[in-house]
């Protein structure tokens, strides 16, 4: 490759970033984490009797992906199916589909979760086997109140407020699982007498397999107070009040799985992140995974990136993941990686090193924009000022997207059908 030019360099980290895309592909994970043998089927080392029948409920992101690699490997042996995500296409007529909202609940996240819970009502009766399909964004796609007195408009707008306030996802989910009635393991709780399997995109910590979508079918351990997190965030004067009394009145219960229950991660981020590495030593990289670097404020994550960076000898390839947690400030339109790659192209602008800085979302959407998110370099700054562009005005009104799309440097890949969190790609090389 030749080192010299920004534009190879910038074709080289959107090389590296579809790699890790194809590497968390959750329709062929889930295809190949399950085997028919007979009467039996495979998912790890867990053995169900394919005799007995067998319900799906399929939610996030990757719902669509994951229902059409069950229905391919299973076919008739499901005797229902539901279906909760973006843009979800009925497979056959034994499931159901729904379009369930995100970031915010809509009315087919309640409809999702009505028909859920009649589907594990009548999978209880039967004891039947129930296989949990569940991957990032699920939160919002499939909910139901713990209070009658809780709207719509209410879960909405808690939702609303909650992923702008700057609070991580475990803090989150803490709060969304006092209001909810399928947030925790409730919804699987509905069926203690059924065997349940349930299989994971992560677009969480590894290990935090209980945060994804909330996690509907396994029970958390998680014992913070959501009270504490209303403080601390200052949320009480801003959630609705029917939230709020909600919130007052819940009581976290840690259920116990059986072991009629197992569970099994299929793609995470850590997936993702390895492949990016393993593809840029391919290309002749020295390659350092910064673990460290993950949850962040944003300020402080991309001041972290740029100094771990400046310690490194070029030529160097440093990959990073996860999700910096990025408040929304203004009106405009952009997200955590639009606004990390905007705060980096800052710190490297005017280098005398060839430097290139991408950051974008797995699942193809960042915040409220159309971009997975979008590539810098040493230069972009130079050519920004010389289109009449002003960085501070675009962060404050959380506009980055609008920056990057004057440019020509947004990363647009479309909704992927997963969601294993960020991949940040920092390629440095030095000038001739």
């Amino acid at each position: 490759m030749s080192k010299d030019q920004p534009t190879q360099l910038r074709s080289i980290a959107r090389e590296i970033f579809d790699a890790s895309l194809v590497a968390v592909d959750a329709r062929e994970v889930t295809r190949k984490a399950i085997r028919v043998e007979g009467n039996r089927i495979r998912i790890g080392q867990t053995i169900l009797d394919a005799t007995k029948p067998i319900y799906v409920l399929s939610l996030g992101k990757a719902s669509m992906a994951m229902a059409e690699a069950l229905s391919e490997t299973l076919g008739e042996r499901i005797t229902n199916g539901i279906i909760t995500g973006p843009q979800p296409q009925r497979l056959s007529a034994n499931w159901q589909v729904f379009s369930g909202g995100h970031p915010l609940p809509n009315a087919d996240s309640l409809n999702a979760a009505s028909a859920a819970f009649q589907l594990l009502d009548k999978a209880n009766d039967e004891h039947a086997v129930v296989i949990f399909a569940v991957s990032g964004g699920g939160s919002a796609m499939i909910e139901w109140p713990s209070s009658s007195a809780i709207s719509l408009d209410d879960l909405r707008e808690a939702n609303r407020i909650l992923v702008a306030c700057g609070a991580t996802i475990a803090e989150i989910n803490a709060v969304r699982r006092a209001f909810s009635a399928v947030k925790g393991g409730k919804l699987a709780a509905r069926a203690p007498k059924a065997e349940i399997v349930t299989l994971l995109i992560s677009d969480t910590n590894h290990g935090d397999e209980v945060s994804i979508a909330s996690g509907p079918s396994l029970p958390s351990r998680d014992t913070r107070a959501a009270e504490e997190i209303v403080a601390k965030f200052q949320l009480e004067g801003k959630l609705p009040r029917t939230i709020i009394e909600a919130i007052r009145e819940s009581e976290e219960q840690i259920r116990t799985p059986s072991i009629r229950e197992s569970h099994y991660v299929l793609a995470e981020n850590q997936t993702a992140l390895d492949t990016a590495l393993a593809r840029a030593t391919s290309l002749g990289f020295r390659t350092i995974c910064a673990d460290e670097i993950s949850e962040q404020p944003i300020t402080e994550g991309c001041e972290l990136l740029i100094q771990r960076l400046a310690k490194e000898p070029a030529p160097v390839c440093l990959i990073s993941g996860g999700e910096f947690a990025c408040t929304v400030r203004g009106d405009g339109r952009g997200g955590r990686n639009l606004e990390t790659v905007l705060r980096c192209a800052l710190s490297i602008a005017g280098q005398s090193e060839h430097i290139v800085v991408l950051s974008a979302g797995t699942d193809g959407i960042d915040g409220n924009s159309p971009a997975a998110g979008a590539v810098a370099d040493e230069t972009t700054l130079s050519r920004a000022k010389s289109l009449g562009l002003e960085v501070s005005t675009f962060l404050e009104r959380s506009d980055s997207f609008g920056f990057f799309e004057r440019l020509g440097a947004a990363i647009i890949t479309g909704p992927t059908a997963t969601n294993v969190r960020d991949v940040r790609v920092i390629l440095k090389v030095a000038a001739d």
